[in-house]
């Protein structure tokens, strides 16, 4: 018997266009997830997924972004707390998956991950409208305005944790394969930062490894395959490069298929 196969799409900004190269390979072989947890740009990619959006319909989109086709600059930026508002990128979204989407409407079971700033704590989104979620998951602090949610006030899931193992397990999958599109950050720079904001980036990319290293070492029981494509020293920060993650997304799904459909028993 075909056993579930979970997929946990991890945060990656520019390079989570892997994800979608990914998933293409996938399709092809004929290989679909059974359930999928997401964060931040791995909550925008799985969602159009769960929704049924074709990832050859998504490839065009997201290997052709610009930063202002997907944000506006905030009038004020300290009240706002952050320098831009996700508002461009809701309007895509809705284009595509649906303004009044919900979790239940999917055609296949999808959470996503934000971090609560009022708690410090990790919040799974798996109830109510889709793409209020999935912009919470993807709004990186200072960078996007933080989402105001049920009393939280929601965050960049890959604060805390980037790769959601832990709940696409929690949702029934027997097989689960990560995708960490990040990978090293630690060692994969090749230049110092030039600046302030750079510096600071440099800071969270430090932090974020580390985490995410332990996690993966704690959580190894449940993990069937980590998968981390070949971006090099690609910067997730900027749009630059984008079709360049998708074909090494593409090269990862193709590369490891046989295994997949092993692990699941096909």
């Amino acid at each position: 018997m075909k056993k579930k196969l979970g997929l946990a799409l991890g945060a990656g900004g520019a390079r989570g266009v892997a994800h979608v190269g990914f998933l293409q390979a996938l399709d092809e072989a004929g290989i679909r997830a059974d359930y999928v947890a997401g964060c931040s740009m791995g909550a925008i990619v799985g969602a159009c997924y769960c929704a049924g959006v074709s990832m050859q319909t998504v490839q065009p989109i997201l290997t052709t972004l610009r930063l202002l086709r997907i944000a506006s600059l905030n009038a004020n930026i300290m009240r706002a707390c952050g320098l831009f508002r996700l508002n461009k990128a809701r309007k895509l979204l809705e284009d595509y998956i649906g303004a009044e989407t919900t979790f239940a409407d999917l055609a296949v079971p999808f959470r996503c991950i934000a971090t609560d700033l009022l708690s410090g704590k990790t919040v799974c989104l798996k109830e109510g409208g889709v793409i209020d979620a999935v912009i919470a998951s993807s709004s990186v602090p200072g960078a996007f305005s933080p989402v105001e949610r049920e009393g939280m006030l929601l965050v960049d899931g890959g604060v805390i944790e980037r790769v959601p193992v832990r709940e696409v397990k929690d949702m029934g999958a027997e097989v689960i394969v990560a995708v960490d599109v990040l990978g090293d950050l630690v060692t994969s720079v090749s230049e110092p930062p030039a600046n302030l904001i750079e510096t600071f980036l440099r800071y969270i990319d430090v932090i974020d490894t580390r985490v995410t290293q332990g996690k993966r070492l704690r959580r190894s029981k449940d993990i069937d395959l980590w998968l981390e494509p070949a971006l090099g020293d690609m910067n997730q920060y900027k749009v630059k490069h984008l079709a360049f993650a998708y074909d090494k997304g593409y090269e990862l799904g193709r590369a490891n298929v046989e295994k997949i459909a092993r692990l699941i028993g096909e």
